[in-house]
């Protein structure tokens, strides 16, 4: 039977934010497994197609199950953190079947962009071997950083040029609350339930 997923004000809180799910479960046998398991589906709001999960404990609760799922999220933040240090930021979150080979063709998208680099050419040119990508961005940041130190030493005012960098500085690099940590996120029990142990037992014997 199918039911609305009552929890959180018939909401779940799926990365940051609260969307209505469809949720339903039954103990079946798994032909493939050879065994009986624990299958739920469910259904984001707006979507049309139900995704199914398959449990191998039955002691757990349909909606601990569901819970435990949006775990996978961890798994993509960890992609898009790795990809912050190529210069990428937000635009690089790892999802669905394309996320295992999307972050390799990111990288080397970012390889041969770094070919244009003035120094980069003129070694490939003289045949001589190329720099690092990692030496090159390592160039980037210090050739912005002594392009900011002349620019002030060069200020009629270098005090008041300072404070303007600061000050851009702090509205372009604020500082964001970790989602990471998974804060107020409900995330059931996560364990088996003492009532649904024996359950579980009959269902498989």
């Amino acid at each position: 039977m199918m039911r609305q997923w009552k929890k959180n004000d018939e909401k779940l809180k799926k990365q940051g934010k609260e969307v209505k799910v469809m949720l339903g479960s039954a103990r079946l046998h798994v032909k493939a497994h050879a065994q009986k398991r624990f299958v739920v589906a469910l259904k984001y709001e707006g979507e049309e197609d139900y995704r199914y999960l398959v449990a191998s404990d039955m002691s757990w609760r349909a909606v601990d199950i569901a819970s435990a799922y949006t775990l996978r999220w961890l798994v993509e933040v960890f992609f898009e953190d790795w990809k912050l240090y190529e210069g990428w930021g937000r635009f690089a979150p790892q999802f669905d079947e394309e996320g295992s080979s999307r972050s390799l063709t990111l990288s080397l998208l970012l390889d041969y962009a770094l070919l244009l680099h003035p120094e980069q050419s003129a070694r490939v040119k003289n045949n001589l071997p190329a720099c690092t990508v990692g030496s090159l961005k390592q160039k980037f940041r210090m050739d912005g950083l002594v392009d900011v130190i002349r620019g002030i030493v060069d200020a009629d005012d270098p005090h008041q040029k300072l404070d303007e960098i600061i000050a851009v500085a702090k509205r372009l690099f604020p500082l964001r609350d970790s989602s990471k940590h998974m804060n107020d996120r409900d995330l059931g029990r996560l364990e088996p339930t003492p009532a649904l142990v024996y359950r579980a037992k009959a269902c498989m014997s």
